[in-house]
């Protein structure tokens, strides 16, 4: 089977390597800004090509003519998007060479935030309440009638980029007429303060294979505006909150029919009313290093398993992972210094270390006691903030 894979950034090195383990033929679609600067696992590679990008953005229709002219030469049976920015480019090709996957109309529940919001109420899963941003008197209505603050969001962007909070009318109608031709791309939505969590999943046939549910420190949102430590912790696995988490997931992806792959989904439980909200999903493997806590506290790659996943669907099948069960927490922050030492960070629980980004430390600590976790985690962001903790907001920030 011959795979092409798109990535618009560099990611997804496990993806290729499992790829090619599994016997695909790999191809890989990526930019060609990065030609010079990604460490593509090029043993894992049979062959790579470039496409013209601003700020990693393809033309679509350049990039449909080129693929079909890779075709002339190439049998391509699956194509998959690495970067969250590939899944609706992944999509249009596939509709056009009439490949099985995603479709154009469905990658829009997954990169789309106002289908994903509609989406999810049609499968009665609770929202914050929001309005899309086409007709200026529903707008004005909704900032009348649904009390503030709110979010003034992009549709299409990943995780909390581009993400603005809005305290009131007056602040809010200038910005929005800042956006100009771009309004449509937004939306609003009330703003609820609560704790957020992510549920991260592979998916095969149809049935939810793995799903694990993480709670982050302090949100997401936040922590991209006014910089700090990133947390999360994955959940006890017994806990009515996982459980509660996890449910919600399974309705959700049946209800955006999502058959093979992999999936990063967030949720919000509302301080007000302590019912949880959905918040956003994708269909590609969490960022910010998320991969990596998944796999610290279950042995499981999620990027190497979604590999498995795709070369199954023409092979002998996909075998369900047998996860561990311990516990996990990942820290990561800006950093003052540009290769902080964290050599005093010396606890037996550590087993993973960011080294490869100046000006950012990161940690992963693992334990079979998720209260020894809790407590690390705690312990660790205090001292991260006072040893290496900059002003400004980290620049990884962490996405959906």
């Amino acid at each position: 089977m011959t795979l092409l894979c798109l990535a618009g950034y560099e990611k997804g090195h496990e993806f290729l390597r499992e790829a090619k383990r599994q016997g695909c033929t790999v191809l890989l679609l990526t930019s060609l800004s990065l030609k010079e600067k990604a460490k593509w696992p090029m043993e894992s590679i049979d062959e790579i090509f470039y496409m013209p990008d601003m700020h990693h953005e393809w033309n679509r229709e350049h990039t449909i003519k080129s693929v079909s002219y890779l075709s002339r030469t190439h049998e391509i049976h699956r194509i998959v998007a690495l970067d969250d920015f590939d899944v609706e480019t992944a999509a249009a090709l596939r509709e056009h060479l009439r490949l099985p996957g995603i479709s154009e109309s469905q990658a829009r529940l997954f990169r789309d935030k106002l289908a994903m919001r509609m989406g999810a109420e049609a499968a009665a899963i609770p929202v914050p309440q929001f309005t899309h941003l086409f007709n200026h008197a529903r707008t004005s209505e909704f900032l009348s009638r649904v009390p503030g603050p709110w979010v003034l969001k992009p549709r299409s962007f990943a995780g909390a980029i581009g993400i603005k909070k809005i305290h009131n009318k007056d602040e809010f109608w200038p910005q929005f007429d800042a956006l100009g031709d771009l309004q449509s791309f937004y939306l609003l939505e009330r703003y609820i303060p609560g704790r957020v969590f992510h549920v991260d999943t592979l998916v095969y046939d149809g049935e939810i294979v793995f799903a694990i549910a993480s709670g982050y420190g302090r949100p997401p949102m936040d922590v991209s505006h006014t910089g700090g430590v990133f947390t999360t912790e994955i959940l006890d696995r017994e806990s009515d909150e996982a459980r509660e988490l996890l449910a919600l997931n399974r309705i959700l992806l049946a209800a955006f029919q999502l058959r093979n792959g992999v999936s990063h989904s967030e949720f919000i439980r509302a301080n007000e009313d302590d019912r949880l909200y959905f918040l956003e999903t994708s269909a590609r493997v969490g960022g910010a290093h998320i991969s990596d806590l998944v796999e610290a506290a279950t042995g499981i790659n999620l990027w190497s398993d979604w590999a498995k996943i795709e070369c199954a669907q023409s092979s002998n099948g996909y075998v369900r992972p047998q996860p561990r069960h311990e516990y996990a927490g990942l820290l990561v922050s800006l950093a003052r210094q540009q290769y902080p030492d964290t050599s005093a960070y010396d606890d037996p629980e550590i087993v993973w270390r960011m080294h490869d980004r100046p000006h950012h430390i990161g940690l992963i600590v693992r334990s079979p006691d998720r209260n020894r976790v809790s407590s690390l985690v705690e312990q660790y962001s205090q001292r991260i903030q006072r040893d290496f903790g900059a002003t400004l907001p980290p620049r990884d920030k962490p996405d959906a």
